[in-house]
């Protein structure tokens, strides 16, 4: 993996990309595979916000420059949204290059943007129970394993258990602080 990762807005280019990565199966992975669907919306928002809005957004993930996949945040709730949202977090690579740490790296990155340019005091993310590159991917960027969502998504003609994790604001400044 080259310590090249960084994460930076979307442009018009990368959509081409998603869209091409996202429109089958072969490209998203079996974890991520829900159907085929209109990027309409997407190019929408594209144009009116550079999907970067108040309620989630966009990012794409570069290595070395080269856009090999993006990053994504949108509310969630556990209870009244007024005051008990946090931000719940998804990555899409291209295939190249998984398997490398750059979805940790990326993840990470994502966290600390986070943490540094909102109110956040909770981060989530969670994968398929089969997922254990994924789960792998989380610890590594520093969340934490809380616990299974059992038939939580809906994929492949059945429901999937889900494991999720979390990263607070806490654990964040306790690695930023560890790290310095």
């Amino acid at each position: 993996m080259s310590d090249e990762i960084t994460l930076r807005p979307v442009t018009a280019d990368d959509l081409d990309l998603f869209e091409r990565e996202r429109g089958g199966p072969e490209g998203t992975g079996p974890y991520q595979w829900f159907g085929y669907g209109s990027s309409a919306a997407l190019r929408r928002q594209f144009a009116d916000n550079g999907l970067l809005g108040q309620d989630g957004g966009v990012l794409s993930v570069a290595e070395a420059g080269l856009t090999v996949g993006r990053v994504e945040w949108f509310a969630g709730s556990w209870g009244r949204p007024a005051t008990s949202t946090c931000w719940s977090l998804a990555i899409g690579l291209v295939p190249a290059v998984r398997g490398r740490g750059i979805g940790t790296r990326a993840q990470r990155l994502l966290a600390e943007y986070l943490f540094d340019h909102t109110r956040a005091e909770r981060l989530q993310a969670w994968t398929d129970c089969a997922n254990l590159a994924e789960q792998r991917a989380l610890e590594k960027a520093g969340f934490v394993k809380e616990g299974v969502l059992r038939s939580a998504q809906w994929r492949g003609g059945r429901w999937h258990d889900q494991v999720l994790f979390s990263m607070l604001r806490a654990d964040h400044e306790s690695r930023r602080a560890a790290a310095s």
